[in-house]
């Protein structure tokens, strides 16, 4: 297939748009949307064909109530490292959208899958987490073109989260995400509107 010059521009707005969402609209994804994005992640590279991802669905209420926590505690935890005003300015942020979006994915990575055969990851065994990274990549931008927004939770206790979900304790926690309708857009982070940390150019170094 031959692209067009529309693709480029289409794809570098796509880019443009796609942001870390912390509000969402308690709207509820329509059942043949989400197996649309779903089916995405089956588009994803992987090392040596190893396709290393496992996706827990996180739907019990009772889950959920066991992360929020989980979060809440770290949360706390992080914000006593900071000091004063910065202390004040880091509880003030909203970090994860978990008690609103209606979707909740937890993204592992098997460290020692039979698919692949360790192809190409003998030097390099890193590369099934970034196999399983590159998957939540394709499944946010898939998301992101058809108006789903998607937030990645980072705060939080990876083994906690294990232990919640009850999955393979070898697997490793790789994404929490928040995923549901945005209840605003914008092509901005949400750090740069709000002052944490304005947008910073990619560092290039020549040899």
């Amino acid at each position: 297939m031959k692209f067009l010059p529309s693709h480029e521009s289409d794809l570098r707005e796509l880019l443009q748009w796609r942001r870390d969402v912390r509000n969402f609209s308690t709207r509820e994804i329509e059942p043949e949307v989400l197996a649309k994005l779903e089916a995405s992640i089956d588009l994803a590279p992987s090392v040596g064909n190893s396709r290393p991802w496992r996706i827990v669905r996180v739907s019990d209420e009772e889950n959920r109530q066991s992360v929020i926590r989980c979060f809440e505690q770290q949360n706390l935890a992080a914000a006593c490292d900071y000091k004063d005003e910065t202390q004040t300015e880091y509880l003030a942020l909203k970090l994860a959208g978990l008690k609103d979006a209606p979707v909740h994915l937890a993204f592992f990575t098997e460290p020692d899958p039979e698919e692949g055969r360790g192809l190409g990851r003998r030097t390099m065994p890193e590369t099934l987490v970034y196999s399983t990274i590159m998957a939540i990549h394709t499944f946010w931008l898939y998301s992101r073109a058809l108006n789903v927004g998607v937030g990645w939770v980072s705060i939080l206790d990876p083994e906690e989260i294990k232990d919640i979900l009850d999955v393979d304790n070898n697997w490793q926690l790789t994404a929490y995400l928040c995923v549901g309708y945005p209840k605003h857009h914008d092509d901005k982070p949400e750090l740069h509107r709000k002052g944490w940390q304005h947008d910073q150019s990619a560092v290039w170094i020549d040899r």
